[in-house]
């Protein structure tokens, strides 16, 4: 029979105040016990009140009969509001945790009732059996405020070049509305030549195209442009970065030598290794494979209920940034990186299989690919078989000489 273990702090020598916050825009709700079964006292306070939600406290432990230096511990669903409350709580020597919503556990039934009334409820109970040792709640590990910073400048660059694909699509829809191919992408971004084209650009009837159709061009094309300017000055600034972190610059933050260290293999460019340090590993810690395979969403998800079981695919449940990048940068490993370990199983498991069975192992490959990246960023292994760049150069400066 397994044993259920139970924290010291649940006996009453050692009470706690369990306070859960239901965060919304304009109201915190607060529901605040002292025990995983005791009905909770739910309190209203104006959102970012700060002196408001302090004197809650004050008087909840007032009213509980508790002594001043009560130990406290609160925590909240991870959301818009980030971890800007959660480092409030801890500069006043709250105990807090951040807890995965997708995490709690909730009646399955179609209907049933839902306020944040009964969710602050359900959420400091949860908490309660949290800190008696109950495995009930995922915690989210909070980043300090510089790594959370330096994770703005790769995802800027992504939002932006999605912008610029929105740009360029719809010049290509207002164009194809009057039967005119002119590919943005092939006119690299350029804006006048792309201007030019469309000028020089003609109706089914020889007739020229509608004012206003180049009006909704212009502005589109304007729009490319300045997008397509802010997107080479970021990227001008990471390159900058790096450039500094191979120097082993005082100024260098972890992040930063970890992906001049990620660079300098051969298929890992500067792009991805800059969103793997500052999203992956510059802040976090991994103790084994698993973690680092299920943080990022890569792992198996296996269903089995009386019957066969089946297999479910990927969990997806980690960081989307990380897994997008590791299934391209697993194509671009079997490219570049031929003689590695990885892209041998790749070919020995794949064969002749078409292009369904290749999609498929890509994904293995990834999770094996980001595996032996942490061990190479982490403990220096480099992955067998794989070509450094410092070996690339080394061959042609032998071979200029």
């Amino acid at each position: 029979m397994a044993r259920t273990t139970h924290d010291d702090s649940t006996t009453p020598a050692h009470p706690r105040l369990h306070v859960a916050l239901e965060l919304s825009l304009n109201t915190w709700k607060l529901a605040l016990t002292t025990s995983r079964a005791g009905k909770a006292r739910i309190r209203d306070v104006k959102a970012r009140d700060f002196p408001g939600f302090l004197t809650e406290i004050q008087d909840a432990k007032k009213r509980l009969g508790l002594a001043e230096d009560i130990r406290v511990v609160t925590c909240y669903e991870a959301g818009r509001d980030g971890f800007w409350i959660h480092r409030f709580l801890e500069a006043h020597g709250i105990e807090n945790v951040v807890i995965d919503p997708a995490s709690i556990e909730v009646n399955r039934r179609s209907r049933r009732p839902k306020t944040d009334r009964l969710d602050a409820q359900k959420l400091v109970q949860l908490l309660a059996r949290h800190h008696d040792g109950e495995d009930v709640l995922r915690v989210v590990r909070v980043p300090s405020v510089e790594a959370e910073d330096e994770r703005r400048l790769p995802r800027r660059l992504r939002t932006l070049k999605r912008r610029r694909v929105q740009a360029t699509n719809r010049i290509q829809a207002a164009l194809f509305q009057h039967g005119v191919d002119v590919s943005p992408r092939k006119l690299c971004f350029n804006k006048r030549r792309i201007l030019q084209e469309v000028r020089k650009a003609r109706q089914w009837d020889g007739t020229p195209l509608p004012p206003d159709l180049l009006d909704d061009v212009r502005m589109f094309v304007d729009q490319c442009d300045l997008i397509t300017r802010q997107i080479k000055k970021l990227e001008k600034r990471q390159r900058e970065v790096l450039r500094e972190a191979r120097r082993e610059a005082p100024e260098a933050t972890p992040a930063q030598r970890k992906a001049a260290t990620l660079s300098r293999l051969r298929g890992v460019g500067d792009v991805g290794a800059y969103v793997l340090a500052t999203e992956f590993f510059g802040w976090r810690t991994f103790n084994n494979r698993k973690e680092v395979g299920a943080l990022a969403g890569l792992t198996g998800t296996p269903h089995q209920s009386g019957g066969p079981g089946r297999e479910q695919g990927i969990s997806k449940a980690g960081n989307p940034r990380v897994r997008t990048l590791m299934v391209e940068l697993s194509w671009l490993w079997l490219r570049f990186q031929p003689e590695s370990k990885t892209t041998r199983w790749f070919h020995d498991h794949v064969g002749k299989a078409g292009s369904r069975g290749k999609r498929k192992a890509i994904v293995a490959v990834a999770r094996k690919l980001l595996v032996e990246l942490w061990h190479f960023v982490e403990h220096g292994v480099v992955p067998e078989g794989a070509v450094l760049m410092d070996d690339i150069e080394r061959a042609n400066a032998q071979a200029a000489a």
